[in-house]
């Protein structure tokens, strides 16, 4: 696995996305830097009609792969956010998220 430094002096906050965010909960939570710490929760059959919708129009597989794919996927999800709970991250809506994340913002002036 690649590291690279990451500097956000000058940032009030930063915000890590993506199914791997969980893994660096903890060391930001050790260093002072956790605002919050977040796991989307989506309806799951949005989820994979989305994520197969964009895939077919990329063309990225085969349909019958992309389908197949979608499903384990789909039946993968709430290990996957149980895995990202138990990091750390909270599970929430995207609405729940994004209401957070003004808050902080508007409680935390920006540093120089």
């Amino acid at each position: 696995m690649a590291t690279r430094p990451f500097d956000v002096d000058g940032s009030p906050l930063f915000v890590a996305e993506g199914i791997f965010a969980a893994e660096i909960v903890a060391e930001c939570r050790r260093r002072g830097l956790l605002a919050g710490a977040y796991a989307l929760r989506r309806p799951r059959g949005a989820t994979f009609v989305r994520r197969l919708t964009r895939d077919l129009a990329e063309q990225r597989k085969a349909p019958r792969v992309l389908i197949r794919r979608g499903v384990a996927l789909l039946r993968a999800e709430p290990a996957v956010l149980r895995r990202q709970t138990g990091l750390g991250a909270e599970a929430a809506r995207a609405g729940q998220v994004l209401r957070r994340v003004a808050a902080l913002l508007a409680g935390h002036p920006r540093r120089s």
